[in-house]
């Protein structure tokens, strides 16, 4: 009987050992690396207003280095106006997706108003960010972005925009 008390109580000073380890990992982790939620804003919103400058200007070179270049990254378009649906899995599809677009269409597009206010939550080096943006060729489109920091440098790693279009357009 004496013992399983041995053993019981050397595993629970190894579980608090370890708890306390753990612990003090993360307090270390998070004295080195501070974030300021507002400069990670404006970071972030630069780059989502400097991606859409590139693609609506079709400056290609421009666009791409916005994006994470993995197999993971996705792109979806809904546009409720005209009841169509794109969606681009992995860096390849996304940019021949868009290299495509952007051969068969070379003349720029009106630029947008851009984004001036954006939801951002930030964990650690990923992001997500959820705004609305007036287009005056689409009309009000809903964005969400996932936006992953590499190298230092926010780019973005997914894209989900819903198209409402124009009220009263046919």
């Amino acid at each position: 009987m004496n013992s399983y008390l041995n053993t019981f109580l050397l595993f629970c000073f190894l579980i608090s050992l370890w708890s306390c380890k753990k612990k003090d990992a993360n307090v270390m982790i998070n004295s080195i690396v501070e974030i300021d939620p507002q400069i990670e804003k404006e970071k972030i919103l630069d780059v989502i207003n400097n991606e859409t400058k590139a693609a609506f200007q079709r400056d290609y070179e421009g666009w791409k280095d916005k994006w994470i270049q993995e197999d993971y990254v996705t792109k979806t378009y809904i546009n409720f106006a005209d009841s169509s649906m794109t969606e681009t899995l992995g860096w390849d599809e996304i940019n021949a997706f868009v290299k495509n677009y952007i051969d068969e269409h070379p003349e720029p597009d009106p630029l947008p108003t851009l984004v001036q206010e954006i939801d951002v939550r930030v964990y650690g080096n990923g992001a997500s960010v959820d705004y609305e943006q007036q287009d005056e060729e689409r009309g009000l489109k809903r964005e969400s972005r996932l936006m992953e920091k590499k190298n230092g440098e926010w780019k973005i790693a997914g894209m989900h925009t819903t198209i409402y279009g124009l009220e009263g357009k046919d």
